[in-house]
């Protein structure tokens, strides 16, 4: 199976509004990606600067819509767009999310979780096994930020993903803020999330925003956003996961309230401070 990676270097997610700026210069970037739902068509403007972007950075294609976790067979005809997508841009990096999104003819735009148990966890691992066999690529799964947890689960999340990597070769996309948002919405430490989390198989990091809110009870309850500046507690538990791990391709999410340029690639150099130190302490 091809294996490719990302530079162990910061990333954003493209949007098409800051297309003009990044063209204009050399940006200090070591890649950048997309959504795949969001170039599955044929050709236009979305492909076009797509193309441009791909001739000068590594690109990283993330998707969403795969219903890896569902309980149904994968929807055939997305994977096959998919597979012409990757075809196309030949990315360094294809991940997918611990999550379902789709049943029967139904379409949920959401990630929703599912129970850890062995029934699921099989179901997973056919899914990825076909997604890899598909795409002739060993893809990324990331951790889920969760909002309940299921009487039904009898597995730990960290070994639940360790099981699968295992099992069918993939790696892991490490999500600290989705990490912190689950600890801090079912009373966990994130910290001895972190312990458990199998880190050898991590092959990209994601960092983004999360906003508050409250549930009908009144309880605190975070939600994963994707509409802030990284938060300081996600900032200390990325240093010292880079700490332990060394440096990691890693992406600043910003996907709604979607800022100017300039303040989206700030976020990037924060993390790019953080990855040159721990590359200098290992030199």
């Amino acid at each position: 199976m091809r294996q490719t990676l990302l530079p162990a270097r910061p990333g954003v997610g493209f949007k098409p509004e800051h297309f003009s700026e990044i063209d204009r210069e050399p940006q200090p970037l070591g890649f950048f990606e997309v959504h795949a739902e969001n170039y599955m068509g044929a050709g236009g403007p979305p492909h076009a600067r797509l193309a441009k972007l791909r001739q000068d950075y590594a690109l990283s294609v993330h998707g969403v819509g795969l219903s890896i976790g569902g309980a149904d067979p994968l929807d055939r005809d997305h994977l096959a767009r998919l597979k012409i997508l990757c075809d196309r841009y030949q990315p360094e990096s294809f991940s997918e999310h611990l999550a379902w999104s789709s049943h029967g003819e139904n379409f949920y735009n959401d990630l929703l979780p599912l129970p850890y148990n062995q029934a699921t966890l099989d179901g997973v691992v056919r899914h990825v096994d076909q997604v890899q066999d598909t795409l002739g690529h060993r893809m990324l799964l990331e951790n889920p930020a969760t909002y309940l947890l299921f009487e039904a689960s009898d597995i730990e999340e960290t070994d639940f993903l360790k099981e699968i990597a295992r099992r069918t070769g993939c790696g892991l996309l490490l999500d600290i803020n989705n990490v912190f948002v689950a600890a801090a919405n079912h009373n966990l430490d994130p910290r001895a999330y972190l312990a458990c989390f199998p880190l050898a198989h991590v092959g990209e990091i994601h960092l983004s925003g999360h906003s508050e809110t409250e549930d009908e009870h009144g309880a605190a309850l975070l939600i994963d956003s994707h509409d802030t500046p990284v938060k300081d507690p996600v900032w200390t538990l990325y240093r010292e996961t880079i700490a332990k791990t060394g440096p990691l391709p890693t992406l600043i999410e910003w996907d709604n309230d979607v800022p100017d340029w300039a303040t989206l690639r700030s976020e990037a150099m924060a993390a790019s401070v953080i990855l040159d130190r721990a590359r200098a302490r290992a030199a």
